[in-house]
């Protein structure tokens, strides 16, 4: 109908029309005006008719602060999700679309604070490169909860260095769920304190399918000790395109070590290859390792241990240069860093 109108008016403008005319153009409008009303009633109603949980889920699965369009207009489109989302959630002080529309303000401010164009460009980077921007733990909370939507990214590196003591980044490793950051190949945390409690929640997430297509990880003076590292280890090891592993400045010693470096177990079915197979840098400067550490090193390295190491860092830690002289020496060809 509204294609007879638009033909009649190229052929001629409506000062030349006859009020006849007009009024069958007029009337041929409100009829399309009106099945398109019936056909958005009958579509709204058909989301209507689908149980709370579902619509719930569906509302879920849209919620994106980085883009809150879709989520917004399906509770626009949707009179039994509407109401729910807009009334203040019990005990929770905010409804959904509240938190949302604070989701997307903090992401907003996120983007601002490090000279991200905005949350499109956030939401389609590859590389996110942020050094010293004065990222606070809230400001990581922020991109903890963002993760889920930055399907495009591979290089995530936050370096941060503009205060003695390096933000809290516990938030953001929580922020790895199933599956997390599929593209990401190359994650560095650079003064971002960890802690032992980040790296047993960091292995959690790698064991439930997280950075899938992980070869770089650098966990630079993150606050990791023997604890942490011994609940992160069989995670990395479980890891066999691992390439680069950089734990420079973590106070972990000779316990968290031997976690990283332990042979097969003795009832793993065959073949019982070495893990890390992959790994050819590895830097272990600034840590607390000792003489019987560098043994146990050097032991392992002689019995075929990190098969494709060819560079590992031993600077600055409490063992006697024999016992660092050692490692290389187990490993012909082996050569010293920094890495």
């Amino acid at each position: 109908m509204s294609a007879l109108v638009a033909a009649l008016l190229r052929e001629r403008p409506p000062q030349q029309l006859s009020a006849s005319e007009l009024r069958s153009g007029i009337a041929l409008l409100e009829d399309a005006a009106r099945a398109f009303r019936a056909e958005l009633e009958s579509r709204t109603a058909r989301l209507d008719a689908l149980p709370d949980e579902i619509q719930q889920v569906i509302f879920g699965q849209l919620r994106n602060a980085l883009d809150p369009c879709s989520a917004v207009a399906y509770c626009s489109a949707s009179k039994g999700l509407r109401e729910p989302m807009q009334r203040i959630g019990e005990g929770a002080g905010k409804s959904p679309l509240q938190q949302l529309k604070e989701e997307n303000e903090a992401a907003a401010a996120l983007c601002l604070k490090t000279g991200v164009r905005g949350c499109k460009a956030l939401r389609e980077a590859k590389v996110i490169e942020w050094c010293n921007k004065g990222l606070s733990a809230t400001d990581l909370a922020t991109l903890g909860k963002l993760i889920p939507v930055l399907p495009a990214l591979e290089t995530l590196e936050l370096e941060e260095w503009s205060a003695s003591a390096g933000p809290d980044g516990g938030q953001l490793v929580e922020g790895l769920g199933v599956g997390a950051l599929p593209a990401v190949t190359h994650l560095m945390l650079d003064n971002v304190r960890v802690g032992d409690a980040g790296a047993s929640a960091l292995a959690a997430a790698l064991d439930r399918g997280a950075l899938p297509r992980l070869k770089v990880l650098y966990l630079n003076s993150a606050a990791i000790g023997d604890a942490g590292l011994v609940a992160l280890a069989p995670a990395l090891r479980r890891r066999p395109a691992l390439e680069g592993l950089d734990l420079d400045g973590n106070p972990f010693g000779d316990e968290g070590l031997a976690a990283l470096v332990a042979p097969p177990p003795a009832d793993a079915p065959p073949p019982q290859a070495e893990a890390l197979a992959k790994l050819s840098m590895l830097d272990l400067g600034g840590t607390q390792i000792t003489d019987d550490g560098c043994v146990q090193l050097a032991s392992r390295l002689r019995s075929g241990a990190l098969p494709a190491l060819e560079v590992i860092d031993l600077d600055e830690i409490p063992a006697s240069d024999a016992a660092v002289d050692a490692v290389y020496e187990a490993r012909p060809g082996l050569l010293a860093g920094p890495a």
